[in-house]
């Protein structure tokens, strides 16, 4: 019999392979990922499966402002989370203002991590002034409160999608940034880096085809904790005034335009979109902590 089994083709464990089973034997990850994706999913299906467009005009009469969960409108649409002072269906505001709200942080975290990654990674091979120069930026940025420095830029700016992912990017990229270069400092010691530059590398392609890629599974796990800060932030952001513009509200403008109405009752205005928030926020997170654990080297195969 052990010479049968010995004879079996070996099925090698491939990374992709290792990943997803050790990312299925947490149930919490699991819960958390399929959340994500049904978050994402009908915010991407938000056109298609919402019961009305919540920014068009002629969908909207202000009589049926404020209507509590439940109730059904004189055109005979039920609205199952109610609707906000200007008549808009709760349900289809926290579908389309989860398309922005998921936008912004996923923009801001692929661009602040782009530039972040290759000042750090930059700053670790060139060294000397130019790495005393980048980090010194990088301590400034990070010795300030993220929204304090969000809400001087947006209050320069004024409101705009761009100009909140602008403002976020500005915020994110040195923790990109520390990380990136505390990584190529570590692989910079190592045999395959000094193997390179004895061949006679270009700094470019050590930078990219070497450097790089051994440096993104500690970006990657950031980079999945800075897109619900991001989100949670730019909520912060709308909810203070200084965010998205009304004609295209996200989740904090959302919870804004209800938080005046909460003291008279009428709690779904901004309840549901805050509890859209959370999990949106609890579902990125679930899904970054059991990422970081996956993708630690000194976890066992």
């Amino acid at each position: 019999m052990s010479d049968v089994a010995s004879t079996l083709p070996v099925v090698p464990v491939t990374p992709l392979r290792r990943f997803a089973r050790a990312f299925a034997a947490s149930r919490m990850a699991l819960f958390g990922l399929a959340l994500l994706l049904v978050i994402v999913g009908v915010a991407i299906l938000a056109p298609w499966i919402s019961p009305q467009d919540p920014y068009d005009l002629t969908q909207l009469d202000i009589l049926d402002g404020r209507l509590p969960p439940g109730s059904v409108a004189a055109t005979g649409m039920t609205h199952w989370l109610g609707t906000d002072d200007q008549g808009r269906d709760m349900l289809s505001a926290i579908l389309y203002g989860l398309r922005i709200s998921l936008f912004v942080g996923l923009a801001s975290a692929v661009v602040a991590a782009a530039i972040g990654a290759m000042l750090g990674l930059f700053a670790a091979y060139a060294g000397g002034r130019i790495e005393a120069t980048i980090m010194r930026l990088v301590d400034l940025q990070l010795s300030f409160p993220a929204i304090l420095i969000a809400l001087m830029i947006l209050a320069f700016l004024g409101k705009g999608i761009a100009n909140v992912v602008l403002a976020l990017v500005i915020v994110e990229w040195a923790t990109y940034a520390r990380t990136a270069r505390a990584s190529a400092l570590t692989e910079s010691r190592k045999e395959y880096i000094e193997a390179a530059t004895a061949m006679g590398a270009s700094g470019a392609r050590i930078l990219f085809r070497h450097l790089l890629p051994n440096c993104t599974t500690p970006l990657l796990v950031i980079a999945t904790v800075q897109v619900a800060r991001a989100i949670a932030l730019e909520a912060t952001l709308s909810f203070l005034g200084l965010g998205v513009p009304v004609t295209e509200p996200s989740l904090g403008m959302l919870i804004a335009n209800g938080y005046q109405y909460m003291l008279s009752g009428k709690f779904w205005i901004s309840f549901y979109p805050g509890l859209a928030l959370l999990l949106t926020v609890v579902a990125i997170n679930m899904v970054g902590d059991h990422l970081r654990d996956v993708l630690n080297p000194r976890r066992e195969a």
